[in-house]
């Protein structure tokens, strides 16, 4: 009776270590870090010339709150539309960009 008792331990113990090493037993999550771009707020005066063209042709009922830029010459403009405040982002040419 006792050989049967450990045999089935022994079986049992092999298969429960056949079957968890499927599995990865350090598994970490994975963490993605995203650098926060540093924008200084500027003057409104200080834009470039292309960037104020931009806004005044694509949104001519806006008015600018802010304006910001960062080492990139990237703008971030903080501007008022028909009373909804909003971002948008441009380059020093007068390029829209999509940030999230």
């Amino acid at each position: 009776m006792k050989k049967v008792v450990l045999t089935v331990a022994i079986v049992l113990g092999g298969l429960s270590t056949y079957a968890t090493s499927a599995f990865p037993m350090n598994a970490t999550p994975k963490i993605e870090l995203v650098a926060q771009e540093e924008f200084k707020e500027i003057e409104a005066e200080a834009l470039p010339q292309a960037v104020k063209d931009a806004l005044a042709e694509d949104f001519q009922t806006a008015t600018l709150d802010k304006a910001y830029v960062n080492d990139k010459q990237e703008y971030k403009l903080n501007i008022t539309v028909d009373g909804a405040a909003s971002t948008v982002y441009a380059d020093k040419d007068g390029n829209w960009i999509e940030k999230e």
